[in-house]
């Protein structure tokens, strides 16, 4: 941290050590975008070598901003949202904003209305809602009125107000598809919770893959999410002889079907073709490598905060969007008697 002899470090310090002026700073400090990106990597250097920490009572009387948004997710230890919260906050902070989080233990509407009236009494500017299940949309329907904008992260595209996300349609019908192309006939879904929003769109894409193949879509499997109901869901798909391929709706519950398919003496992607959903950091790992469907959660950050601020500012929203893309590993193949 540079010496300034023990006093609080001011703005005229950042914009002396930065090179640029008191109202670049001013600019930086408020979030404003109308900056070449190496001026604000300058700036936000500076800060952090000072150690300067904005008078956000004094200018939010100036700019009846507070500079601060909130973040709402959950404990739940899920890698896709704990790895979008992080991305979040920092697309929050790199845009100039004090990210000021809440992690939830269970995923009520109870719980996620009583943090949104706990942020909103922090006079956050706006609230990013990641957990994409009908009792969180409906909580943040509720702050429409309440004058602060709630961007729900992966949620219904058609039911809340200000919503960003991968397209979850297109990446099953992506997973689906390929198992297809392959020559798979017999293509079973593994599932998420039927509450949450991306479960259902990503079955909603997995049928309609199928469709479009001309094909029935077989009898879904439902689990949580976790390997466990992966692994518990395998013990039956490992008895069915007419399953050739699974489409898992999330890497984690691919990872314990394919432990309880090997312990069944089923091999992947010998007798069963496995894809997922994700492409969380240990699918090229596994025993066979997983093909996915991967996820950029840095866009998704990013865009929450672009389509937050478009909020804020009664801007244009931005595309809420961002497609999806299929990563081939070795755990699927084409069924056997098909192969070139």
């Amino acid at each position: 941290m540079t010496d300034l002899n023990g006093r609080t470090p001011v703005m005229a310090d950042v914009a002396r050590l930065a090179g640029v002026s008191h109202q670049t700073v001013s600019r930086v400090v408020n979030g404003q975008t109308n900056l070449r990106p190496a001026t604000r990597e300058r700036v936000l250097e500076a800060i952090r070598q000072l150690g300067y920490r904005p008078n956000t009572a004094a200018r939010s009387l100036v700019t009846r901003r507070s500079g601060t948004i909130g973040v709402i997710g959950s404990k739940s230890g899920f890698w896709g949202p704990s790895t979008v919260h992080r991305a979040i906050q920092a697309a929050g902070r790199e845009a100039g904003y004090f990210v000021s989080s809440a992690n939830l233990q269970s995923l009520t509407r109870t719980e996620f209305t009583d943090a949104m009236n706990h942020l909103r009494d922090q006079h956050v500017e706006g609230i990013v809602l990641i957990a994409a299940t009908d009792d969180a949309v409906e909580a943040a329907r509720t702050q429409v009125d309440q004058g602060v904008p709630v961007v729900v992260v992966e949620g219904d595209q058609e039911t809340a107000a200000w919503t960003v996300g991968v397209d979850q349609v297109a990446g099953a019908e992506l997973g689906t598809r390929h198992l297809i192309e392959l020559g798979h006939r017999d293509v079973l879904h593994l599932a998420g919770p039927p509450s949450w929003t991306e479960a259902r769109a990503r079955l909603r894409g997995y049928r309609d893959a199928m469709y479009a193949a001309g094909l029935r879509p077989l009898r879904h499997l439902e689990g949580d999410w976790s390997a466990r109901s992966g692994y518990e869901a395998g013990r039956e798909i490992a008895a069915r002889d007419d399953v050739t391929a699974v489409f898992c709706a999330n890497d984690q519950m691919a990872l314990g079907l394919l432990l309880s398919l090997s312990e069944a003496g089923r091999s992947v992607p010998g007798d069963i073709s496995v894809v997922g959903f994700d492409d969380i950091p240990e699918a090229a790992y596994l025993i066979p490598p997983l093909t996915t469907v991967r996820q950029d959660f840095a866009a998704v950050g990013q865009r929450a905060i672009q389509i937050l601020r478009a909020a804020i500012g009664a801007e244009s929203v931005p595309d809420r969007l961002i497609s999806p893309e299929l990563v081939v590993r070795s755990s699927s193949v084409a069924p056997r008697g098909e192969e070139a």
